[in-house]
């Protein structure tokens, strides 16, 4: 038995994973009675990595921040521009695809029990009030905002602080940190356990009927995941990307694709940062900053559906329209929630721009639900693995700019 513990743990995460997920699809179809209560986990891994990623988060932000010494440069201008870049291009792209490749919708009910937004003004007042939080009421609720906001403000507040405070607080943040990397190890159990539960509940006839509306959507974050970002990537450091795009995508990317929640994700990331040698005062604060305003697979969901409604209905859209609903749909998807299916409700708000009725908004985020077993596992895929991405991007630029040498596939 000590054997095979030392063989499993001798090989990498993702190959693990790899078993995981085999296993799961295997056990789902062949015996998925039998199989069915392996459910609980996913739940259990889930429900784990939900649970410290806020500690990990706050003590993570505040030791940076309470260490951070005067004159030393972080990244956060740059990583904030690429993020909101790539969220604005992949909302564009998603709008120029929907017009080559229009999608027709059989509108469905099933969204009357949620509640969206009414506007763009509600949306920035709902973020600006989570900044403001009950810091313990945050942490309870997963507000990643408000546990931002609250980890800089007691930073800033520690930094005069005795060196033995300041240890102690780092202390912690390590041992926090311990408890996630013993998480993360059981991610191979816990995505079989996901896997189990995806195809014995879900199935996938429901998605025949919606398989153009999905084609367009998960080719939209293709796109963005493989021409969009490696290009702004490229950009930016002038060295070939694919290699840090291919690990982000495999180490991060699969984990939130079966998580399916950027904030669950927020520890896999953090660990993913830490093995590629990135600045800690940097990560520690932009990957969880990216859970909540990196979304550029919200912004695809949301032009996509919104235009497939749009089509729907024979509603004519002029050019200066569209690009108002790229920007609109980049604005709405930084104020959706880390969490699965975050990015539906704030659909019936760009319908608005079109003057569509909000019971027939509501509609699309129906069929939003119907086929986000795998829109939402692909959207959190790709925004999640971007926020390592950029994060990733601006670190080896300022190394550049200082005149060192980086290797990426060496970094990768």
């Amino acid at each position: 038995m000590k054997n095979l513990l030392k063989k499993w743990n001798q090989i990498s995460l993702v190959k693990q994973i790899i078993v995981g997920l085999i296993i799961g699809i295997i056990l789902a179809a062949a015996i998925p009675q039998a199989a069915k209560p392996l459910v609980i986990l996913g739940s259990l891994f889930v429900g784990a990595l939900k649970g410290i990623a806020p500690i990990l988060v706050l003590f993570l932000v505040m030791s940076a921040i309470a260490q951070h010494k005067k004159g030393q440069q972080t990244n956060m201008k740059s990583i904030i521009f690429l993020y909101l870049l790539g969220t604005f291009l992949a909302g564009l792209f998603a709008v120029i695809v929907s017009f080559i490749f229009p999608v027709g919708l059989t509108l469905a009910e099933g969204a009357e029990d949620v509640t969206a937004p009414g506007g763009v003004v509600e949306v920035l007042k709902t973020l600006l009030l989570n900044v403001v939080d009950n810091p313990v009421k945050a942490i309870y609720n997963a507000n990643y905002i408000g546990i931002l906001a609250w980890a800089v403000v007691l930073g800033l507040a520690l930094k005069n602080a005795p060196d033995s405070t300041k240890t102690m607080i780092s202390n912690f943040s390590d041992a926090v940190s311990k408890v996630v990397t013993w998480v993360i190890k059981l991610a191979p159990f816990g995505i079989m356990g996901l896997v189990i539960d995806s195809i014995t509940t879900n199935g996938l006839d429901s998605l025949l009927s919606y398989g153009k509306l999905l084609a367009v959507l998960i080719g939209c974050m293709f796109f963005v995941a493989l021409v969009v970002n490696p290009i702004i990537v490229f950009a930016a450091i002038r060295q070939n990307p694919y290699p840090l795009v291919f690990k982000c995508l495999k180490e991060s990317g699969i984990t939130a694709f079966f998580t399916r929640s950027s904030a669950a994700n927020i520890p896999v990331n953090m660990k993913l940062c830490e093995n590629l040698g990135l600045d800690k005062d940097t990560y520690s604060v932009s990957i969880p900053l990216g859970a909540t305003i990196n979304m550029a697979g919200a912004a695809v969901t949301i032009s996509v559906l919104t235009l497939a409604a749009v089509h729907t209905l024979g509603i004519h859209v002029d050019i200066p329209t569209a690009i108002i609903l790229s920007v609109l749909s980049a604005v709405c998807a930084c104020g959706a929630s880390g969490v699965a299916g975050g990015s539906l409700l704030l659909i019936p708000l760009a319908c608005s721009l079109f003057g569509i009725p909000a019971d027939v908004a509501m509609q699309v985020v129906g069929v939003g639900f119907i086929i986000g077993v795998l829109q939402d596992s692909f959207e959190t895929a790709l925004n999640s693995s971007t926020d390592v991405l950029f994060t990733a991007t601006a670190d080896f630029r300022k190394q550049l700019k200082e005149g060192k040498k980086i290797d990426i596939k060496k970094a990768a």
